[in-house]
C-alpha cells in the first residue's frame, strides 16, 4: 500500500520517494492520488466525531447529579435507618428491590435507636396550632368510633405469597408498631415464600403474637428460627403442610417464645417427638395443642407435652396419629385443666385406653368432648367417661360403631350435667335406646343431634303414655333414611317444647309424621329445616306457620317440590318475624312471590329462589318492592330471569346482595 506524506510548503500529497516515478506532478492531478486523499479526509472526520460524542458523553456524566445507588450497602443502610417516618420508608421501598432488601434488614430496635437519635438532635420547632386542632377532632371521633389498623393483620393467599410481598407488607407495617397477625395461605408457584420473606418479618415486627403458615413448602428450620430470635411475643403457631420444618424449627421456637399458648402441627412429615419435647420443656404456659396426621410424633411427644403442661393445657385435639393406650392414660392423669378433649383417627387406641383415661379421674374440668372414628369407644369405654367426668356438658361420637343402646344408657344415668348429644353413623344405637335416652336424661339437656345413623328405625310397638322430655329444645335428625312417620310422631310426643328443629334429607317423612309434632310443641318454634322432604306438602306448611307465625324466624323448605303457592299465602298471612325463607327448587309461581311482597308486616332479610322454574320475569317488578329490609336475594338457576332483569333488579335493590 502506497504510504503518502503531507509537505509543509500546502504542495500535493507525495508518496515515499521510491514510487516518485511517473506519480508526482505540481499542476497535474492523478486519479489514484484523488481516491486516497478522499480515504484519508473521510478517516479523519471520523475520528473527530468520535472525539465530540466522547467529550459530549462526559459533560453530561458531569452535569448528572449524584446518585444513592453508586453508595455501597452499607452506606445505603445508614442512610435509610435515618428516614424519619413511615410514609418515608414505604416510598423508599417502591424504589427497587436493593432498597427494600435493605429496609427489611433493619430491626425495628435499630429504627427507633436512630428516629430517637434525630428527634433530639433537631432543633425544637413552634406548634401547630391548626394542627393540634385538627388532632383534638380525630381524638374525639377516635374515642366515639375506635378504628383498628389494618397493618397490625394481614393475610397472604395462593399466588400472592412471595418474598418481595411479605418484605414490603413488613416495611409498612414496620414503620407503626409492626404486625402482630399474619397468616401465609399457600404460595407462588415459582416465587413462594422462602425464609427470607420470614427474616424480613422478623426484623420489622418484633411484637408479632400469631403466626400461620400453612402450605408454604419453602420455609425450612432457618426461617423459623429467625422468627423466634426476633419476634419474643410469639403466643400461636400454626404449621401446616410444611415439609421442610423439622423439629430444629420447633426447638428454636421454643427456646425463643417461652410465652407461646397455641401450637398447631398438622401434615409436617420432619416434627417429630424431639419437637414436642422441646416445647413442653421451656413453653409452661401452652393452652392449646393442636396435632394432626405427623407420622413421626407418637407417645413420647405427646407425653412429655402433656405433663409438662398440666396446670395451664386446656385444649387439646389429636388427629391421625399411632399412639397407644399410653397416651390417652397420661391425659386421664395429667389433664387436669382440660376442658376441650378432641380425638379423631386413633386406630391403635383400644377400649383399654379410653378406660383408663376415664378411671384415672384426672378430667374433673372436662366440658367438651368428642371422638370420631376411633374403635376403642364401647360401652364399657362410654360408661367410665360418664362417671369420672361429672363437668361434661358437651358430647360428639362420629362413625363409633361399637356403642349401643346398653352404653348410651349407662352414660345417661352419671352425666347429669350434659347440655348436648351429637351421634353421626353410630349405627348400633337404634330409636328405642334415644328415646330411653331423652326420658332419664338431666335437667339441663338442651341439644340431640342423629345424622346418618342407620340404626334410627320405626319401633315395633309404642306405649299408650310416654314420659316427657320438656328439657330439650334443638332437635336434628338428618339423612336417616329408616326413619319415618311413626318415629317421628313418637319423638313429637315425648319432646313438647322444641324450638329448633331439623329434618332435612328425612324423604320419607309426610305431613302425616310432620303434623303430630308441629300439633304437640307447646312453645313457639323458631327454626325449621325441612329440606330434602320431597313429600311434605301444603298443608304441613299452613299449620306450621298458623301455630307458629309469632316465632317463626327461619324455614327452610329447599327441594319440597309439593310446595306451592298456597304456603306462601300462609306465610305472608301469618309470620310477622318471619326473617330468613329458603324456597329453593319449589313450585312457587310470580302469584306467590307477589303476595309475598305485599305483605307490608313481613320482613325478610334473606330470600332464595334459587331453581324455582315457574318464576318468570314479572316477579321482577314484585321483589323489587320487597322494602329495604331485604339483605339477600339468591335468583340463581331461575333461567326464565334474564340478565336484563337482574340488572334491573340490582339498581332497585342496590343495598340488597344478590346472586343469579
Amino acid at each position: 500500500m502506497v504510504a503518502f506524506y503531507g509537505l509543509g510548503d500546502g504542495g500535493c500529497l507525495v508518496s515515499a520517494p521510491a514510487e516518485l516515478a511517473g506519480m508526482f506532478c505540481r499542476g497535474g492531478v492523478v486519479v489514484q492520488q484523488q481516491q486516497r486523499k478522499r480515504s484519508l479526509v473521510a478517516a479523519s472526520a471520523v475520528a473527530a466525531a468520535d472525539c465530540v460524542v466522547r467529550a459530549a458523553k462526559r459533560q453530561r456524566q458531569q452535569r448528572q447529579p449524584p446518585s444513592l445507588d453508586a453508595l455501597p450497602d452499607e452506606c445505603l443502610f445508614e442512610v435509610l435507618r435515618r428516614l424519619p417516618g413511615g410514609r418515608e420508608r414505604g416510598a423508599s421501598a417502591c424504589v427497587s428491590r436493593r432498597w427494600l432488601a435493605l429496609l427489611c434488614s433493619i430491626r425495628a430496635s435499630e429504627l427507633n435507636q436512630a428516629t430517637a437519635a434525630a428527634a433530639a438532635a433537631a432543633p425544637p420547632s413552634l406548634p401547630d396550632l391548626n394542627e393540634e386542632f385538627v388532632m383534638e377532632e380525630d381524638d374525639e371521633e377516635e374515642e366515639s368510633s375506635p378504628v383498628v389498623d389494618p397493618c397490625v393483620e394481614r393475610v397472604l393467599e395462593g399466588k400472592e405469597a412471595t418474598d418481595v410481598r411479605l418484605a414490603a407488607m413488613a416495611v409498612v407495617a414496620g414503620s407503626r408498631r409492626g404486625l402482630e397477625k399474619l397468616a401465609v395461605r399457600g404460595s407462588h408457584p415459582t416465587r413462594g415464600v422462602t425464609d427470607r420473606g420470614l427474616l424480613a418479618v422478623a426484623r420489622g415486627s418484633p411484637n408479632l403474637c400469631s403466626l400461620a403458615l400453612w402450605d408454604v413448602p419453602l420455609v425450612t428450620d432457618a426461617g423459623l428460627a429467625e422468627i423466634a430470635a426476633g419476634c419474643p411475643s410469639l403466643e400461636r403457631l400454626d404449621i401446616t403442610r410444611c415439609p421442610l420444618i423439622t423439629d430444629k424449627g420447633l426447638a428454636a421456637v421454643a427456646h425463643g417464645c417461652p410465652n407461646l399458648l397455641s401450637l398447631t402441627v398438622e401434615s409436617c412429615s420432619g416434627v417429630g417427638n424431639d419437637g414436642l419435647r422441646a416445647i413442653g420443656r421451656s413453653c409452661s404456659k401452652i393452652q392449646a395443642l393442636n396435632i394432626k396426621n405427623c407420622a413421626r410424633i407418637g407417645d413420647q411427644g405427646i407425653s412429655s407435652l402433656v405433663c409438662s403442661a398440666t396446670a395451664s393445657l386446656t385444649k387439646i385435639r389429636l388427629q391421625g396419629l399411632n399412639i397407644t393406650d399410653a397416651s390417652l392414660a397420661l391425659i386421664g392423669y395429667y389433664g387436669k385443666a382440660v376442658t376441650d378433649l378432641t380425638l379423631v383417627r386413633l386406630p391403635v387406641v383400644a377400649e383399654r385406653g379410653f378406660w383408663v383415661m376415664a378411671n384415672a379421674a384426672g378430667l374433673q374440668n372436662l366440658r367438651c368432648m368428642s371422638v370420631t372414628s376411633c374403635p376403642g369407644v364401647t360401652n364399657l369405654a362410654l360408661a367410665a367417661i360418664a362417671k369420672f367426668c361429672p363437668s361434661l356438658r358437651q358430647l360428639s361420637f362420629r362413625k363409633c360403631g361399637h356403642m349401643t343402646d346398653a352404653g348410651l344408657k349407662a352414660f345417661t344415668e352419671s352425666a347429669r350435667l350434659l347440655e348436648s348429644l351429637q351421634l353421626e353413623e353410630c349405627n348400633g344405637v337404634t330409636l328405642v335406646g334415644i328415646l330411653d335416652f331423652l326420658v332419664n336424661c338431666g335437667p339441663k339437656f338442651r341439644s340431640l343431634s342423629l345424622v346418618k345413623c342407620m340404626g334410627i328405625k320405626d319401633i315395633c310397638s309404642t306405649p299408650a303414655q310416654l314420659p316427657l322430655c320438656k328439657s330439650l329444645q334443638f332437635l336434628t335428625i338428618k339423612d336417616c333414611p329408616d326413619f319415618t312417620d311413626a318415629s317421628l310422631a313418637v319423638v313429637g310426643m315425648v319432646c313438647p317444647y322444641l324450638e329448633q328443629v331439623d329434618l332435612s334429607g328425612l324423604r320419607e317423612v309426610t305431613d302425616r309424621g310432620l303434623l303430630p309434632l308441629i300439633n304437640s310443641s307447646e312453645g313457639g318454634l323458631v327454626k325449621v329445616d325441612l329440606s330434602g322432604c320431597k313429600n311434605i306438602t301444603d298443608a304441613a306448611v299452613s299449620t306450621l306457620v298458623k301455630g307458629h307465625g309469632k316465632s317463626l324466624k327461619q324455614v327452610s323448605l329447599e327441594g319440597c317440590s309439593k310446595i306451592t303457592d298456597a304456603s306462601l299465602f300462609a306465610i305472608s298471612e301469618n309470620c310477622t318475624e318471619l326473617a330468613e325463607l329458603d324456597l329453593s327448587k319449589c313450585m312457587v309461581s310470580d302469584n306467590g312471590v307477589a303476595t309475598l311482597a305485599s305483605a307490608k308486616h313481613l320482613k325478610l332479610r334473606v330470600l332464595s329462589l334459587s331453581g324455582c322454574s315457574k318464576v318468570t320475569p314479572k316477579s321482577v317488578s314484585f321483589l323489587g318492592n320487597m322494602g329495604q329490609s331485604l339483605e339477600g336475594l339468591n335468583l340463581q338457576f331461575c333461567n326464565m330471569i334474564g340478565n336484563h332483569n337482574i340488572a334491573s333488579l340490582e339498581k332497585q335493590l342496590w343495598w340488597c346482595d344478590i346472586l343469579a
